[in-house]
């Protein structure tokens, strides 16, 4: 009787030891999850939130590979983190859906945490192409509001690290936790550009423009890569105004921005400069592809009828267009190269435009140092 005791005792006893170092164990991992989950609520730049979910720590976590998927059907957080000059390619464990289906097809039964054994015709598609396969996965839905705006996913190369049964309760807090701070990241990065938007036309404003103009001089230097800027002034718009009223002009308007915008890469910076005038910004553009864009600008606005309703009778819009280069290669680095002067070459090919007879493409070329000063060559 007093051996039986004796056993039992010590069973309850490993028991409890199993209990306490299991116990200890979570509490270990708990402090590892919290600690990552406050530094993700800390960030408030989106590019440093991605970069801190991609790249976690691996001495803390030990995950052999993470990749990031995020719903993007209109190209937003693409052309936000492309106007930071990040390049995506650098990254290729981010990735984009343009369908909610393409991430509902992961989650078939629930929007909860999925801990299996890798499964190519799955989740292949999930990592990145030619390297090496995990042998377990924790795939973690991003939920926001009952949809699915992305999701994370988890790689071991250990088969028993993922195994389906085991309890998710810390994936689906982090999981929660990314979804709400990738949320927050990009309507902070809305309501930044609701403030450099302009309200008619939906593209940005003289404001952002400005800000961005040195920004992108700046990175052109940098890089060595030609930057040009256009100059778009709508042709006769205050006839348009006085003929067909001033609602009309302002379709006008938002139907000229969407067209040039239509011809214009996501991360290229298009901007209603003042009135019937709009300013574009092409990186990594050569004076000769810019005026192959403005002339497709052109003639697409040539193109289109405007006004078009049941009782009225269309009307024809124009555009003329001037140009300027910036070629890093032809300066003198030790020299200050101005945004302005740059604009300004734009401005004197869009003089030159109109007085040439309207709805044509004039370019200034490149700007080149002659002595002290910068001119169009």
């Amino acid at each position: 009787m007093a051996r039986n005791t004796r056993t039992e005792n010590q069973l309850l006893r490993r028991k409890l030891e199993d209990f306490m170092a299991q116990a200890r164990q979570n509490e270990r991992k708990l402090r590892r999850f919290q600690s990552l989950e406050l530094h993700l609520i800390g960030l408030h730049s989106l590019y440093d939130l991605i970069k801190a979910i991609l790249y976690p720590d691996y001495a803390t976590f030990k995950w052999d590979m993470v990749t990031l998927v995020l719903l993007d059907p209109e190209y937003e957080i693409q052309r936000i983190l492309e106007e930071a000059h990040i390049d995506l390619e650098q990254h290729p464990t981010l990735m984009f859906a343009s369908e909610p289906a393409e991430l509902e097809t992961l989650y078939p039964h629930s929007l909860f945490p999925t801990l299996s054994a890798y499964r190519p015709r799955q989740h292949a598609r999930l990592f990145v192409p030619g390297s090496p396969r995990p042998a377990s996965v924790a795939l973690l839905p991003l939920v926001r509001h009952g949809r699915l705006i992305g999701s994370l996913n988890i790689g071991s190369h250990t088969d028993t690290r993922f195994i389906k049964g085991v309890r998710t309760d810390f994936f689906e807090h982090l999981g929660g936790v990314v979804a709400i701070c990738l949320e927050n990241a990009v309507n902070h990065e809305r309501l930044k550009r609701q403030g450099l938007t302009d309200t008619l036309t939906a593209v940005n404003n003289r404001r952002f423009f400005d800000q961005r103009l040195g920004e992108e001089v700046a990175h052109a230097i940098r890089e060595q890569q030609p930057l040009s800027c256009l100059l778009l002034d709508i042709d006769h718009f205050k006839q348009i105004n006085d003929r067909y009223g001033h609602q009309m002009g302002d379709r006008v308007l938002m139907e000229v921005a969407s067209l040039i915008r239509a011809q214009m890469r996501g991360n290229d910076v298009l901007a209603r400069y003042g009135g019937e005038e709009f300013a574009a910004l092409l990186s990594q553009t050569c004076n000769a592809a810019a005026m192959e864009v403005a002339e497709r600008i052109r003639g697409s606005i040539a193109a289109r009828g405007f006004g078009l309703e049941r009782d009225a009778p269309g009307f024809g819009v124009t555009i003329s267009i001037g140009i300027a280069t910036l070629d890093p290669g032809s300066l003198d680095q030790t020299h200050p190269v101005s945004g302005e002067f740059l604009v300004g070459q734009a401005d004197k090919a869009l003089y030159d435009a109109k007085a040439g007879g309207r709805n044509r493409v004039i370019s200034s070329g490149n700007m080149q140092l002659d002595g002290e000063w910068l001119v169009a060559g």
